[in-house]
């Protein structure tokens, strides 16, 4: 059953400017993994984490360090969900995630669906 679904879109270069202009960003949206991606990638792991937070209702106080988007050979990325968005999925019941992500022609995009059995 479909719990909720999130999407999110983001222009790559105001993305990246923003992580140039402050770089503290880096250390607050992304686990220690994902920091050493490309910047798109990175775009595109952000426009994920914002997707997800969407599935789960965006409710207050859930951490960027708190999922992780990881790289799967030759398959689908895999969401990694750890305190205070485990916390939330597991409140709404959520025991998956399906997720799409994609950057090209200067934009990241994401789609998430939450689900439970």
């Amino acid at each position: 059953m479909i719990v909720g679904v999130g999407i999110d879109v983001v222009d790559v270069a105001r993305f990246v400017a923003t992580l140039h202009r402050v770089p503290s960003l880096l250390e607050r949206l992304f686990t220690p993994e994902e920091r050493e991606m490309p910047e798109t990638s990175l775009a595109a792991r952000f426009a994920a984490k914002e997707a997800i937070a969407k599935a789960l209702g965006a409710p207050p106080g859930m951490s960027w360090q708190d999922a992780t988007v990881r790289r799967v050979a030759g398959a689908q990325p895999v969401v990694e969900v750890t305190g205070t968005v485990q916390a939330r999925a597991d409140e709404l019941g959520v025991s998956r995630f399906h997720l799409s992500i994609s950057h090209d022609a200067g934009i990241a995009s994401a789609i998430v669906i939450a689900e439970r059995d």
